[in-house]
Formats: C-alpha cells, sequence, structure tokens
C-alpha cells in the first residue's frame, strides 16, 4: 500500500507540476503543434505559427488594449480587474465583463479545455504562474496571438489575416486589426471580415483606446 502511494504521489507531482514545467520550458523555443481546442474543434484546422516581428504591430496593440491594458506590469494575474468583477457580482449578480489576462487564456489554451468549469479555473491558476516565471512576457503575448480562436477552426494572426483579409498577418491594418481584436470574446459568432453593427461598433471603440493608451502599456515588448 505505501509503495502504491507513493507511486500516486510522484506520478501526481510529475503529471501536475513537472510535465507542465518541461512543456513550458520547450515553448520557450519551439511553437506547439495543436492545442487541446484545435484537436476537439470539429473542424478543419487552419494554423501556422509566426513569430511576433512578423505580425503587425497594429494587432499587437489593438489586442493588448481590449484583452489585457495591465498585461506589462501584472505577473500572470489583474487584480484591479478581478476587484471590479467582485464588485459586479456582489452588487448586481452577475459581471459584465471578464478578468482573465493574456497570461491567462494563454494557460488555458495551451494546456486545458475551452468549457467553464470551477476544476479548469483553479488548474488555470500554476500555469499561469508557470508561463509568468518561465516565459519572458514578449513569448507569451507571441504564444497568445498564435494559438488564439479568430473563428472556426482559425488559429493565430497568420491564419486569421489570410482567411479573413487575403494577407500576411505582417501587413494588417489598423481597422483590419481592430476588428480581429473586435472578435476574440466570441470568435465563432463573430466575423471580423463581416463584421456586423456591433463588432464594428467594437472595433471602433478599440481603435480609439489605441489612439489615448499610453506607451507603457506595450513597454515589456
Amino acid at each position: 500500500m505505501r509503495i502504491f502511494l507513493r507511486r500516486l504521489v510522484w506520478t501526481s507531482v510529475f503529471v501536475g507540476l513537472i510535465l507542465p514545467i518541461g512543456i513550458i520550458l520547450l515553448y520557450r523555443v519551439f511553437p506547439p503543434l495543436a492545442t487541446p481546442l484545435m484537436l476537439l474543434r470539429d473542424t478543419p484546422m487552419q494554423y501556422d505559427f509566426v513569430e511576433l516581428e512578423d505580425i503587425s504591430p497594429n494587432l499587437v496593440k489593438a489586442v493588448l488594449v481590449s484583452e489585457d491594458q495591465r498585461f506589462c506590469d501584472h505577473t500572470g494575474f489583474d487584480w484591479k480587474q478581478l476587484e471590479i468583477v467582485w464588485e459586479e457580482m456582489v452588487h448586481t449578480g452577475t459581471a459584465s465583463r471578464g478578468a482573465s489576462t493574456i497570461s491567462m487564456q494563454t494557460a488555458k489554451n495551451l494546456f486545458l479545455w475551452p468549457s467553464r468549469s470551477k476544476v479548469r479555473k483553479v488548474l488555470e491558476i500554476p500555469i499561469t504562474l508557470m508561463l509568468e516565471t518561465l516565459l519572458p512576457k514578449r513569448r507569451i503575448l507571441e504564444l497568445y496571438l498564435n494559438i488564439a480562436e479568430f473563428g472556426d477552426g482559425i488559429y493565430g494572426a497568420e491564419a486569421a489575416a489570410q482567411n479573413h483579409f487575403n494577407r500576411k498577418a505582417k501587413g494588417l491594418t489598423r481597422g483590419q486589426s481592430a476588428r480581429l481584436a473586435a472578435v476574440l470574446p466570441n470568435p465563432l459568432s463573430r466575423n471580423a471580415a463581416r463584421p456586423s453593427q456591433n463588432v464594428q461598433k467594437r472595433a471602433d471603440k478599440i481603435q480609439g483606446a489605441i489612439k489615448i493608451a499610453p506607451a507603457s502599456l506595450w513597454s515589456c515588448l
């Protein structure tokens, strides 16, 4: 019985700690071949990993402004945003926004399943801490921009740019970048190439936010 328990403990440590650390260290150099979401989706996969230099700065800024304005300042978790969401939950019973950072979304996309559950959110915490500890901010953002879903079966900036606008990610305009960022909260029901009124309104808001954003917003890149 002792041998069994010892093996169980070491197996748990390996699966829960050592294995993710090893995979994250590989991701410092090598791109992911696929993510759990890519494998779970029952659609053809469009995915082409590119370096951050090959992604338009317009898209980088649009995503930071819309998804995580404190990306360069936090260590994985935006406590200010979490406090706002908590206050909304206490007073209204619901939240008008999420509090997931780009680091948290990258952790989820790289290692976990897409459905909302308390178990997944709990697992997201240590993986996010590992990412922030083992990878520079620039690499975390590079990974996120390459594995984020921009449409049904469309993963990453390069596939999104080619699919929606017939151009490489490096050549995305401000307007195109804002529309791509606008679909991220719900890429299966929003379309960057044929934006609805709500998507275009959100894209216009993103462009406006970029114009007034301080340089510190992308200082870590």
